[in-house]
């Protein structure tokens, strides 16, 4: 099953990922940036060479108030923004729950455990996740990366793979998809690099005003064999506009059964809720699917995460 045989991933398969994809120790056992070890000052330098046009495209969605997603499901802790107007300027308060299925955010490396606590749940590299307090967390935080993630992006456009206009839940985006675009797009996968997965957020919500989200995700999106892909390809992070797929041909006792593979065993940031919509036309109009690449988290001593915008240089 899996990559190699193309079929949904078991599963006694997905118990073996984490072992199997384990990073802990790799890059020492003090170790706290995981897979962004992969991107070397050789890699960003190479990734400033992808610059050609200056053209310059943000993968952001806006914040998710209650003005702009009104789905009390979907968003069940909208964003709070109270402007500040007086005679001589204006000013405001921003205050948001990044986490969650709207809001475009990176996770940190202390987000998820690999079990419950009481199970012995451990953060990636083993570390322990009562270093984790209602203070902030004092191991594998986000201000690790303060000084921001620059790399090859390189974007996988499984609609346009398909033929689609989205991913439908009936048939989630494999890892074997993700092999598939690279060759018909002459794409090398390298060390290091950001892998990018649309699915066609923008279109699958335009198209489904009536939908009734759930959690967990009961929508279409990514299945746990692109994990394969992940690690096989040494790739630095995973950036996707849906997340995984609510598809009930994975019976795991998971909740967000991608998350938990990717950060705690091998320690993986995830970019969540991204908007690829402009990235993928700015792609099929030039037929260049590798790009520039940055991500600057807010400086959050102690964070799970932060909210994000990313970019992509052409």
């Amino acid at each position: 099953m899996g990559m190699k045989q193309k079929q949904p991933t078991t599963l006694e398969e997905y118990q073996e990922y984490k072992t199997k994809f384990n990073n802990w120790g790799r890059w020492g056992e003090n170790d706290q940036k995981g897979t962004l070890n992969l991107i070397t000052n050789e890699k960003v330098l190479a990734a400033r060479d992808l610059i050609k046009i200056g053209e310059t495209i943000s993968c952001s969605n806006p914040l998710a108030t209650a003005q702009v997603i009104p789905d009390t499901l979907r968003n069940s802790k909208p964003a709070t923004h109270l402007m500040d107007v007086h005679s001589k300027g204006s000013g405001d308060y921003v205050g948001v729950s990044y986490h969650g299925f709207v809001n475009t955010h990176i996770d940190s490396l202390c987000h998820v455990f690999t079990d419950d606590v009481k199970n012995g749940g451990k953060l990636y590299n083993g570390y322990d996740p009562n270093l984790i307090t209602s203070k902030g967390a004092e191991i594998n935080s986000i201000d690790n990366w303060k000084d921001g993630i620059i790399t090859r992006g390189v974007l996988y456009d499984i609609p346009k793979l398909r033929n689609q206009e989205f991913v439908t839940f009936e048939e989630p985006i494999e890892g074997w998809d993700l092999e598939n675009w690279a060759k018909l797009k002459g794409i090398t996968p390298m060390p290091g690099d950001a892998v990018l997965i649309r699915s066609g957020y923008e279109p699958f919500w335009k198209s489904q005003p009536n939908f009734q989200f759930s959690f967990p995700p009961n929508t279409p999106g990514n299945g746990p064999s692109i994990v394969e892909y992940l690690y096989d390809t040494n790739a630095s992070l995973l950036g996707w506009d849906m997340q995984e797929s609510g598809n009930s041909k994975y019976p795991y006792p998971a909740r967000i059964i991608i998350h938990e593979i990717l950060i705690p065993h091998m320690g993986m940031p995830i970019l969540d809720n991204a908007n690829f919509e402009e990235l993928s036309k700015q792609c099929s109009e030039t037929g260049v699917y590798e790009f520039f690449f940055a991500i600057s988290p807010l400086l959050i001593q102690g964070g799970t995460g932060s909210p994000a915008n990313p970019i992509a240089i052409f």
